[in-house]
């Protein structure tokens, strides 16, 4: 639905569709992460080979996504201005997803890596035209300070599912019965079913939430190459200009901080199970990777989003942030002493712990983002969910980049070896593991402390737009 007929009470079966949206949007980046330790454990990609092909993409991000912010802001049609954009990232996804999986060992290194990075590229490109006006789409569904907050609590429901299912490919694809030629056959053939269900799962918020037609809207500026061209630096000082918007700013550099930091030691979770608490032996380590995981996801879903939604309700969205991620700094802090060799079993008494970190964050912020939609608003006459959106996401995809490089610049420092893992190796990325995070946490919690729109201040702001457009 469109910003100008914002509704308060928004049914079950339109949040429950924005949720699909939310599943296949975590769906392929959460498998993208158990598929691309194949690069390096069977196909031979060297860490830093590892790295830029995490990294490059968010180079290309930073000029795709406020692109597709101002594109999606500003459509005139009879869909409205998001719904067609879901539709075709959707399929473009899923196209590109697999064929970006299609790796032979024997064509050869240089051109595996060559042939990923391009295919990698259209993927993510694909993944803008989709995810930043399904994200803008969330933003709009409500102007009530509660119920965006349910929300997102309802997409990151369904969407961490996705959390609980990725990580078991760990063990279809070692699975010799099931892959004889390894895994390097099961990402072929895996990726296919994968693109199948999340570009399903991808389309059905372009289907079933509803738009206004915006062919007679007055107030959205003419998209067409000559305006792009002749507009892109003012697209991009608009975009960047977000960053002037003060609690914009703070919730994203803070997610930045945090997702960035829970991205760069997420890959070692499985070669930390597998090279030190089974000694190198996959076979061993079975099903262990896999339940480290999908516990946490299941946990997120069951727990921590209904204590956050809870939480958020009574004592603030800021202060249920600051409690949930110092709750999670426990957990981190508890990995170092629960992996434990020949006791696999005592690191999930951390999960619950560890899964409040980013099983709150998206949750809070995209409901916190959907507040400071109305803020700028307010003071820059226009609605940017779009804008806000792309630059938001552009944030968390930027984390999403760098932490892959430095992930592979870690396993580089530490000397790792999957032919060769020395005992320096297993402690420096079990150290990365618990430092890295908490370190990124207390810098984001720090920067978060003076974040001011509470929900007297968000009612405040919708007062003062309605005596605003009731002027005009």
């Amino acid at each position: 639905m469109e910003n100008n007929t914002l509704k308060s009470s928004v049914g079950i079966g339109q949040k429950i569709a924005f949720g699909f949206g939310m599943l296949a949007n975590q769906m392929f980046p959460a498998a993208l992460g158990v598929f691309i330790i194949v690069l390096v454990q069977d196909l031979g990609f060297a860490a830093i080979m590892w790295g830029i092909l995490q990294f490059a993409p968010r180079l290309f991000d930073a000029v795709t996504d406020p692109l597709m912010g101002f594109i999606s802001d500003n459509t005139k049609s009879k869909w409205g201005r998001r719904r067609q954009y879901v539709f075709i990232g959707g399929i473009l996804m899923g196209i590109s997803y697999v064929a970006m999986w299609q790796l032979y060992a024997e064509n050869g290194l240089t051109y595996n890596f060559i042939y990923f990075l391009l295919w990698s590229l259209v993927f993510y490109l694909g993944l803008t035209i989709f995810s930043i006006p399904y994200v803008a789409m969330g933003y709009e569904m409500s102007d009530d300070f509660h119920e965006r907050t349910q929300i997102m609590a309802i997409a990151q429901f369904v969407g961490q599912w996705a959390w609980v299912i990725a990580p078991w490919f760990w063990i279809i694809l070692y699975e010799p019965e099931i892959y004889p030629e390894g895994a390097e056959q099961g990402v072929r053939e895996l990726s296919v079913w994968v693109a199948i269900a999340c570009t399903l799962f991808a389309i059905a918020p372009a289907i079933f939430i509803k738009s206004e037609s915006t062919r007679n809207r007055t107030d959205l500026k003419p998209i067409n190459v000559a305006n792009i061209g002749n507009s892109i630096k003012d697209i991009f000082i608009n975009a960047f200009g977000a960053f002037r918007i003060k609690p914009f700013r703070k919730i994203a550099i803070a997610t930045f901080l945090i997702f960035n930091s829970f991205q760069v030691i997420a890959p070692f979770t499985f070669l930390i199970i597998v090279h030190y608490l089974f000694g190198s032996d996959t076979s061993a380590a079975d099903y262990w990777p896999a339940l480290h995981g999908s516990v946490g996801a299941l946990i997120t879903s069951f727990l921590v989003i209904p204590v956050i939604t809870f939480m958020s309700k009574k004592i603030g969205k800021k202060k249920a942030f600051i409690i949930s991620q110092l709750i999670s700094i426990i957990g981190y802090i508890l990995f170092w002493f629960l992996f434990i060799p020949g006791k696999p079993y005592m690191f999930l008494f951390a999960l619950p712990f560890h899964s409040f970190g980013i099983g709150s964050l998206f949750t809070i912020m995209m409901s916190m983002t959907a507040d400071i939609c109305d803020l700028d608003e307010l003071e820059n006459g226009n609605r940017r969910e779009g804008v806000l959106g792309a630059v938001y996401w552009w944030m968390v995809k930027l984390g999403f980049g760098v932490a892959g490089l430095l992930s592979g610049l870690a396993l580089q420092f530490v000397g790792f070896d999957a032919d060769n893992v020395t005992e320096f190796a297993i402690d420096g990325m079990r150290i990365f593991y618990t430092l890295i995070p908490v370190m990124g946490i207390l810098i984001a919690i720090y920067i978060m402390k003076d974040y001011d729109i509470t929900e007297e201040r968000a009612n405040e702001i919708k007062e003062q737009l309605k005596l605003k457009k009731n002027n005009k």
